[in-house]
């Protein structure tokens, strides 16, 4: 009987033993998925980095304008292309009052990275895939199967350089890369496609590889540091601020609400800006639109803005970009 006793002890010791150690694989994993850049959690809404210390006070420098959002983000920040209809709606309604200041965080540096299950690029094709579904926006993840990206410091900093001629052109020029990147399943670290992405909104090419290699590469070092002050954790990440201090943070893909409230807590007497909701009015906004933003921008349900805009299509007012995971619907300039 004694023999039994230790027996079932010892067996018992032994389950816990191996669910404690399970508990210590399963913290592993998600502590090593925290620190994959590569590793955008949909649930969360954000492309996580180390963990980083905030040490400085918020202040934004003096605009024309209440509000700067200050937005630390990446080219190739899946979580951020999902955020891409939200953003556009608040600089329709509240552009008036905000101004949106773009940093570049860093995503990845290089592939020395590992963990939460993406340690080669190939990894990341799956996880893109499901990131698509999640945001309801096109991308296709066989980039990373087909021409890998090995860091995405080239097309940050190119979009340092585009900053220096024109901030407009630089968004512009930032849209082109994600589209080419998440649609066209581009390698956007290679300056053939960064030089192709400038051309297409008017930047002057030999301008932007002379600051590409030296003004630029300074600016996009400040913007790193800056991202480490303020304890930037991830991407997307907004700082709603004013010249006084005030300020709110949305981290993460949040829903437009959270922008608009941020907007709303720093500057409560600023007023919602009207605008034409008709595809043609929101395609010379913007000449180019998912399912997912048209929807959002027009306030049409999503079955009934994509049969009108395959109608646009069909009768040739629009282009449209097909992929496995969703289309993009373009202005044609000669027929509206």
């Amino acid at each position: 009987m004694k023999i039994k006793c230790q027996i079932l002890i010892i067996l018992i010791i032994s389950v816990f033993s191996c669910i404690d150690q399970n508990k210590k694989q399963e913290k592993m994993i998600t502590d090593s998925s925290k620190n994959n850049p590569l590793f955008c959690d949909p649930a969360s809404g954000v492309c996580e980095m180390p963990n980083n210390n905030s040490t400085k006070e918020l202040i934004a420098e003096a605009t024309e304008k209440p509000i700067k959002v200050i937005y630390f983000t990446d080219p190739i920040c899946s979580s951020c292309w999902g955020i891409e209809p939200q953003l556009r709606r608040l600089k329709l309604e509240y552009g008036n009052a905000v101004e949106i200041e773009y940093r570049m965080g860093g995503l990845l540096p290089d592939w020395n990275y590992s963990g939460g299950g993406i340690n080669k690029p190939s990894d990341v094709a799956h996880h893109w895939d499901e990131a698509s579904r999640y945001y309801e926006m096109p991308i296709d993840g066989d980039v990373w199967l087909e021409d890998p990206l090995n860091s995405s410091y080239p097309p940050s900093i190119a979009f340092k350089a585009a900053q220096l001629q024109s901030e407009e052109k630089a968004v512009l020029f930032m849209r082109e890369l994600r589209e080419m990147v998440f649609l066209h399943k581009k390698n956007i670290s290679k300056w053939q496609n960064i030089i192709n992405a400038a051309k297409n909104v008017g930047l002057d090419l030999d301008q932007l590889q002379k600051d590409y290699e030296n003004k630029a590469q300074i600016l996009f070092a400040e913007d790193l540091k800056l991202a480490k002050e303020y304890g930037v954790r991830g991407f997307p990440t907004m700082f709603f601020v004013d010249n006084k201090g005030n300020n709110e943070m949305v981290y993460g893909s949040q829903p437009y609400s959270s922008y608009e409230s941020a907007t709303l807590s720093i500057f409560s007497t600023v007023k919602k800006e009207e605008y034409s909701k008709d595809w043609e009015s929101l395609f010379r906004n913007f000449n180019s639109l998912t399912l997912k933003e048209f929807s959002e921008l027009s306030n049409m349900g999503k079955s009934e803005s994509e049969k009108l805009l395959d109608e646009l299509y069909s009768k040739e007012k629009l282009k449209k970009v097909t992929t496995k995971n969703g289309s993009l619907w373009i202005i044609n300039l000669t027929e509206i």
